[in-house]
């Protein structure tokens, strides 16, 4: 058991489709331990005692009853509760929410992973004198958040921030000549499948410059490959034209980037600039800010859950 005062503590887990991750945090959010196991994601009573597992390991690892919070990919139906979730389908169709409130004799709360990382990285000490900020996913997929006061806003249907499934403008398909790719959720166009760091590969292919993946592109950005320079500035066009949609939609201090493809350097100096021909006149571009906790957010912003909810 550890030597810690009694006090209040937070369960945080972060739900993938090959690792489920518990951290546990005290009442400032300081983590204090962190494990992972792996995901069952074809059996859902293996999962179910997955995660009463781990809870049970953190309340005698703390001596207490902590508060639990859960991200996990994909969507949760307000109204009836169920999971919609591609990447484990054990959980799909289940109301996983109430069955561990039952089980667990606790409240729990559960969110989409992407909403997650936007709660932590809006209650950090770069974002703190902010009032409304964006977390911006770029990853795998491109998904997102919106926070206000430090709180999440979730809308009727609890989909607030899924950007990646707005369709990308026709200015860029046009000016661009970029082919109209089919997205896995049935429509067309979306901004997943060219500013995700899948889609960018893809749109990279589509333009006849092969890297085996974004950190193939980001070396030779690195090396000064013109060509990689030349399609660096179209993607960051693509991306300043969603993000000034945003923008103009929600007018928000910042936007904070996370994912594989927040670590190439030059988003944060070049997108800006390429907003402002997307925004009205005057409009200033919204601040544009790394992660803080990078790949740690999810985990904590599930922690955060039961504060904001």
């Amino acid at each position: 058991m550890m030597n810690i005062q009694k006090n209040e503590f937070y369960y945080g887990f972060d739900v993938g489709g090959t690792k489920i991750e518990l951290a546990i945090f005290d009442a400032n959010f300081n983590k204090l331990h962190s494990q992972r196991t792996y995901t069952p994601t074809h059996d859902y009573k293996k999962f179910i005692d997955s995660i009463m597992g781990l809870v049970e390991f953190a309340d005698n690892l703390v001596n207490a009853k902590g508060k639990i919070g859960i991200g996990i990919p994909g969507i949760v139906n307000h109204k009836t509760k169920q999971q919609l979730a591609v990447n484990v389908p054990c959980l799909t169709g289940k109301n996983l929410v109430d069955e561990l409130t039952h089980l667990l004799n606790r409240k729990v709360a559960i969110e989409n992973d992407c909403r997650c990382f936007a709660l932590s990285e809006a209650n950090t000490e770069q974002t703190k004198n902010l009032s409304s900020i964006f977390g911006t996913i770029l990853g795998t997929g491109a998904g997102g958040g919106l926070v206000f006061e430090g709180k999440l806003f979730r809308g009727s249907n609890g989909i607030a921030g899924e950007w990646g499934h707005v369709p990308m403008s026709a200015n860029i398909i046009n000016r661009y000549n970029l082919p109209l790719f089919k997205c896995n959720c049935g429509l067309t166009a979306c901004n997943e499948r060219y500013l995700s760091g899948t889609g960018l590969a893809q749109v990279l292919d589509a333009k006849g410059f092969s890297v085996l993946n974004t950190e193939g592109f980001s070396q030779q950005l690195s090396l000064g490959n013109n060509e990689a320079l030349k399609l660096f500035d179209m993607y960051l066009d693509m991306l300043a034209s969603a993000l000034a949609s945003l923008q103009l939609l929600y007018d928000v201090d910042a936007f904070v980037l996370g994912g594989g493809l927040s670590n190439i350097q030059n988003i944060y100096s070049g997108l800006p600039k390429k907003m402002t021909d997307w925004l009205l006149p005057n409009v200033v571009p919204a601040k544009i800010l790394p992660p803080v906790f990078g790949d740690s957010s999810g985990v904590r912003g599930a922690a955060m859950l039961n504060q904001s909810i």
